[in-house]
C-alpha cells in the first residue's frame, strides 16, 4: 500500500498550512515506513512518526491511496525518488517558500506521475522549484506551471485546476472536481481524491 497524508502543521503557521508525508507498505513487510521531510535531525526522516498518526495532535487527511498491484508498482519508483531527493542535507529545509515537507512530496508526486495526485492547497511549499526550473510541466505531468522561486506563480492542469501562487498561498479553481482554492482555507466544494 501507499499512502500521502496531510495534516496541519504546528503553531501559528497550522492556520494556513500544512504537513505533507508518504507511507508505504512492500507485500510481505512486517511494518510500514514513513518519510516526511523535516527541519530537525537528518532532513529525511524515516519512521519517526506513526504512519497515519497525528502531526502535533493535527489529525491527517489521506490525499493519496494504492493499494494492491498498483502500490507495488509505485514502490520502487517512490523509493528511487526519495533516494535521489536533491534537497537531503543538513541546512536545506527552509519552512517557507522551501524546501520543505511539501517541496519533498511533490517531487516524489513528480518523479512517480502515474500516481496523478495534487497536494492540498494548503500545501505551502509545493511551488518551490525543487527541480530548479522556473518553467514546466506539473507534478501531476498533466499540466503546466510557472514559478518564481516559489514566491509567485500559477499553474494550469486536468488534475490542478487553475492555481495562482502568490508568497506561498494558493487560489485557485478546480473544474474537473468543482472546488475554488482559497489561502488558508484550502478547497470548497468537491474533495480531489478520486473516489
Amino acid at each position: 500500500m501507499v499512502r500521502i497524508y496531510a495534516a496541519r502543521t504546528v503553531r501559528w503557521r497550522g492556520i494556513v498550512a500544512v504537513h505533507s508525508w508518504i507511507v508505504f507498505k512492500e507485500k510481505g513487510a512486517s511494518r510500514y515506513s514513513r518519510y516526511d521531510y523535516t527541519a530537525w535531525g537528518e532532513p529525511i526522516r524515516v519512521d519517526g512518526f506513526v504512519a497515519d498518526g497525528r502531526w502535533f495532535g493535527q489529525l491527517p487527511e489521506e490525499v493519496f491511496r494504492a493499494d494492491g498491484e498498483r502500490a507495488a508498482l509505485l514502490i520502487p519508483k517512490i523509493r528511487a525518488a526519495i533516494d535521489g531527493y536533491k534537497y537531503r542535507n543538513l541546512g536545506d529545509y527552509r519552512a517557507w517558500p522551501g524546501p520543505n515537507s511539501n517541496t519533498f512530496v511533490a517531487a516524489i508526486i513528480d518523479a512517480v506521475p502515474e500516481m496523478q495526485v495534487v497536494l492540498p492547497p494548503t500545501a505551502i511549499g509545493k511551488d518551490f522549484p525543487y527541480d530548479g526550473e522556473w518553467f514546466g510541466r506539473t507534478p501531476s505531468g498533466t499540466g503546466l506551471r510557472a514559478t518564481l522561486g516559489g514566491y509567485l506563480g500559477v499553474t494550469f492542469g486536468w488534475l490542478e485546476g487553475i492555481e495562482f501562487n502568490v508568497l506561498g498561498a494558493v487560489l485557485g479553481l478546480d473544474i474537473r472536481r468543482p472546488a475554488i482554492k482559497i489561502p488558508g482555507i484550502g478547497r470548497i466544494g468537491m474533495s480531489a481524491a478520486s473516489a
